[in-house]
């Protein structure tokens, strides 16, 4: 089974997620504080990361280019989700997610995207 950690500190969004990913098969695991990112992604060993922009006080495009250059870490897939930026935004700030999904997502988008990144 596939694993996939979704990182939003919306919890309403996060729930949302899980359940719909939950019901296609995959093992999800919700995080809404991203300063525990590390070592939720050392404790469950995810296949792939949805990784919100805005998450409080951090940035999701930092925390991005920091798990791209990251030996350890920089071959999961990670999928960018935001309400308020486009992947354009993510240049300024030097992160190269392998695929984006703006808010509010199609549930049909998100399982398609994140199902072509599992099959990658």
């Amino acid at each position: 089974m596939k694993k996939i950690l979704v990182v939003d500190d919306n919890k309403e969004i996060l729930e949302v997620i899980e359940l719909i990913l939950g019901t296609e098969g995959y093992e999800v695991n919700g995080l809404w504080d991203a300063t525990k990112l590390n070592q939720r992604i050392t404790d469950f060993q995810p296949d792939l990361i949805l990784l919100d922009v805005m998450l409080g006080v951090l940035d999701g495009r930092d925390l991005c280019n920091l798990l791209k250059k990251n030996k350890s870490t920089n071959h999961i897939p990670v999928i960018m989700i935001s309400a308020s930026h486009g992947l354009g935004d993510m240049s300024e700030r030097v992160c190269h997610p392998n695929d984006f999904i703006a808010k509010p997502f199609d549930i049909n988008n998100l399982i398609d995207k994140v199902g072509a990144q599992l099959a990658a």
